[in-house]
């Protein structure tokens, strides 16, 4: 998610939220380990590949789950919309 939505929902969860209420602040909805590896790699030309879940060592195991997230009833509850450029984007953009 880009910094300026972050700031735009927290601002909205401090003013509107009681203390202690957890939100999801999701702007990229589905965005694959794989996904942002292949732009990396791309933008930087070298070459991606898979790797087993073992190769990563302890946190091979997080990377290898599919844990797709919404911020769904965070938008909805909070009136809040994420607008800026999303993290695919913004790496395909990038300039070094």
């Amino acid at each position: 998610m880009h910094a300026l939505d972050a700031a735009a929902l927290m601002r909205l969860a401090l003013e509107r939220t009681p203390g202690g209420t957890a939100w999801h602040a999701e702007g990229d909805e589905g965005d694959a380990v794989r996904d942002i590896a292949g732009v990396i790699g791309r933008r930087l030309g070298l070459p991606v590949e898979s790797l087993p879940e073992e190769g990563f060592g302890p946190p091979g195991a997080i990377f290898a789950m599919d844990q797709p997230s919404s911020s769904i009833h965070t938008q909805q509850a909070l009136g809040w919309t994420p607008t800026h450029p999303s993290l695919l984007e913004d790496l395909e953009n990038l300039q070094p």
